[in-house]
């Protein structure tokens, strides 16, 4: 096994990463922050990896966060930490009511594209949630929901 070598600094930017790794409405800033952090064996970068490992809404981050904090060796409360299950199905509980708010917030036809636009604007952290978490397969999944509300409504 190869062993990982850390700067054991806190990096000159840590307020940026900490405002990154905070920003909730963007899961690829928390990524890149994990990325950047995951070099600093510091107080403040182990916190900062922590808490995204154990409570971070997109998979993909917690998933980083938890490789990063691995390296660090890092624990909870004596334990080490785990990863885990991803989450199938909803990832808010709310999301039938958010969707059915952003479809009713349009006066007549809109597009998919508008859609996407205006759930991101009313709802950011829901949108980056799915979003991060669907990845590509995100724009079928809204065309589907779409589709079923059309049916219903």
């Amino acid at each position: 096994m190869v062993e990982q070598k850390f700067i054991t600094e806190v990096p000159s930017n840590i307020e940026d990463l900490m405002r990154q790794s905070n920003n909730k409405t963007n899961w690829r800033e928390r990524l890149d922050a994990v990325s950047e952090l995951r070099g600093y064996d510091c107080r403040q970068s182990r916190k900062i990896i922590k808490i995204l490992a154990l409570h971070d809404p997109v998979y993909k981050v917690m998933e980083a966060a938890f490789t990063a904090a691995q390296a660090f060796g890092l624990t909870k409360k004596g334990k080490p930490l785990y990863l885990r299950k991803k989450k199938i199905g909803k990832l808010d509980e709310g999301i039938d009511k958010i969707l059915v708010r952003v479809r009713d917030s349009f006066k007549g036809e809109f597009s998919a594209e508008e859609f996407k636009n205006k759930f991101k604007a009313m709802f950011p952290k829901t949108y980056d949630t799915y979003e991060g978490d669907m990845g590509d397969t995100f724009d079928e999944w809204i065309n589907n929901v779409l589709l079923s509300q059309h049916k219903t409504a």
